[in-house]
């Protein structure tokens, strides 16, 4: 999953280095981040390989205990999260930043890490625009849904990964220059009121649905 690109539709290019990616692999607990993040923590790209306590040096001390939280809880259950809360940069310069995680499944639908983005929010609360940061949290949390929902369409139709589904919605975005959201809202919406399954496969999911807790591979 490519979150800046995902981030691009969602937020607009207005400006790209105040909006970053990164990846979280539960293998080897390495991490990965874009060179806006890297920038938001002080570093210049390539400089330095991120690291759980790396980042976690960074946090804010009264955030610290927050994030350290959130970071146990989604390298043991895997679990997509939100956070809000300030960094300290390598030259003493606060940021706050918005966080939004997701997780990362491999074909299989087994949980690989954490893909997300961070995003710096700093000027805006500089200009007392609270009410703005709160929304803009909501419209990602919503986008971030219908997203999945496009994607768990996709996925059925095409017997396709997650990564995969979402790399189709990301190339018809591009493609049509149409924000993300927009492209899986009207899927989402265009599926739900003109699919009509044959008798004999809505038999057949009802079966499997009523049965799913026997499946082996649950």
């Amino acid at each position: 999953m490519n979150a800046g690109v995902e981030v691009d539709h969602v937020l607009g290019s207005g400006a790209p280095q105040r909006v970053g990616s990164f990846r979280f692999f539960l293998n080897g607990h390495r991490w990965e981040w874009s060179d806006p993040v890297a920038a938001m923590h002080g570093y210049l790209p390539g400089q330095i390989t991120p690291t759980t306590a790396l980042l976690l040096s960074h946090k804010h001390p009264d955030d610290h205990p927050q994030v350290a939280a959130i970071f146990d809880k989604m390298i043991a259950d895997g679990e997509p999260f939100s956070s809000r809360h300030r960094i300290i940069d390598t030259g003493g310069q606060v940021h706050h930043v918005i966080v939004v995680g997701d997780r990362m499944l491999d074909d299989t639908g087994a949980v690989t890490g954490t893909t997300g983005f961070y995003i710096d929010v700093t000027d805006l609360l500089a200009q007392d625009r609270r009410d703005t940061v709160d929304e803009m949290v909501a419209e990602l949390e919503q986008s971030r849904a219908v997203i999945e929902q496009a994607k768990g369409m996709l996925m059925f139709a095409y017997s396709i990964s997650a990564d995969r589904a979402f790399d189709i919605l990301t190339w018809h975005s591009q493609q049509t220059n149409t924000k993300l959201r927009v492209v899986a809202g009207k899927l989402v919406a265009a599926v739900a009121s003109a699919t009509l399954l044959p008798d004999a496969v809505r038999a057949r999911f009802d079966h499997l649905l009523l049965t799913s807790h026997r499946h082996d591979h649950d």
